[in-house]
């Protein structure tokens, strides 16, 4: 048991021993190098990186079906989420605004329906449900 101890005692000694060097030359390097060689690696958990967009009228096109979706079955919450996607994927889809006025509407958020409705119209100002739009605009008003 004392011969055990002894070894890890020595071994220690070596590896601390042997580290100094290293650690020395570290801080004999400028502090600018230092910085940059201790950057953040890339996060890992794919859930906590913040989702980007660019135009992608495919995506915009899945989101606003599958927000129609939860809209039908009375979801507004979860349908608000997906119209919203659809507006970041294609921010000149008139129907996804339309959508998202109309759920945001349901959730009795008037001040967003208002702006996804002015949005639709300033997209789409001769669309067949832009007159209806512009009734609940001035309506609210």
């Amino acid at each position: 048991m004392v011969r055990a101890v002894a070894i890890g005692a020595l071994l220690t000694g070596i590896v601390l021993a042997q580290d100094q060097p290293t650690l020395k030359k570290r801080s004999d390097q400028p502090k600018s190098q230092q910085q940059t060689q201790e950057q953040e690696p890339p996060e890992e958990d794919e859930s906590v990186v913040p989702k980007t967009y660019s135009f992608n009228p495919l995506e915009a096109e899945k989101d606003l079906k599958i927000g129609l979706y939860y809209f039908k079955k009375g979801n507004y919450a979860a349908s608000t989420s997906r119209f919203k996607e659809a507006t970041l994927w294609n921010p000149t889809y008139a129907e996804a605004f339309l959508r998202l006025g109309e759920s945001e509407e349901k959730l009795k958020d008037r001040k967003a329906a208002d702006e996804a409705f002015s949005k639709f119209l300033a997209l789409n100002p001769s669309g067949k449900e832009a007159e209806s739009v512009k009734k609940k605009l001035a309506h609210d008003r």
